[in-house]
């Protein structure tokens, strides 16, 4: 694993990288975490939970955060550290060609904005994910004072805004397969996320698989955990263009 620094719209910012240690075909897998400054930060063991399913791993701290330039402004302009991370896994020298976007909670949001932005991905998963932002206001109580210093006010006072960093929206302009998990027990993403994405995908006819676990909240059991990744990974794999 290497610390990567990077430029993303004129910033600076950093991200970890997973590589294999032999040379060869490898997919591309772009990790967007969840929460935001300390909260929820990219952890090397979860990283490479998903590199030893044969992955080259990219995962931005988003611009910020730890010494890389600028701000984090959830969901806004950071969308684009995302999208700029998939540059470090195409210009690996073992990418195969297939570059996946996972994200988690808040990184949902940010993956979904990541395929509408960069429209040649291979696939999403979105696990215990944000969909709506206005949602995301109104459930999460703790984080209204956070949302509305960073976004610039609350949804009736910003509507602009939190419709930017919410893209069923958009979902049109996705063109690759989307696996939403979630755990219909989550108090920190309620599972109305995925639902309303998943209603919205089907709208425009776009390939979409959920897998709800009725009994999980938003942290799943450790081994219920490895588990899905070493399923979702499999997913991917057998979305390859």
């Amino acid at each position: 694993m290497h610390e990567v620094l990077y430029w993303s719209e004129g910033l600076r910012v950093k991200g970890l990288l997973a590589e294999p240690v032999k040379m060869g075909d490898y997919d591309g897998f772009l990790y967007l975490r969840g929460g935001i400054k300390g909260i929820g930060m990219v952890r090397p063991s979860r990283i490479a939970q998903f590199a030893q399913q044969g992955f080259i791993v990219f995962a931005p701290y988003y611009r910020g955060n730890r010494g890389g330039e600028g701000n984090e402004d959830f969901a806004g302009n950071d969308r684009m550290d995302a999208v700029n991370g998939n540059i470090i896994i195409r210009n690996h020298p073992s990418f195969s060609g297939a570059l996946h976007v996972f994200g988690f909670s808040r990184g949902g949001v940010m993956a979904l904005l990541t395929g509408i932005e960069d429209q040649s991905v291979t696939s999403i998963v979105t696990w215990n994910g944000v969909s709506d932002m206005v949602l995301t206001y109104r459930e999460r109580k703790d984080m209204r004072r956070m949302m509305k210093r960073v976004i610039g006010g609350s949804p009736s006072k910003s509507p602009e805004a939190y419709a930017w960093r919410t893209p069923l929206h958009e979902v049109s302009k996705i063109k690759c397969p989307v696996l939403i998990i979630h755990g219909e027990q989550d108090d920190n993403v309620s599972p109305e996320h995925a639902y309303q994405l998943e209603e919205k995908l089907k709208e425009h006819d776009k390939p979409v698989e959920s897998w709800y676990h009725q009994t999980y909240d938003h942290m799943y059991p450790p081994l219920d955990n490895i588990a899905t990744v070493k399923k979702l990974t499999a997913w991917m794999k057998q979305q390859r263009r």
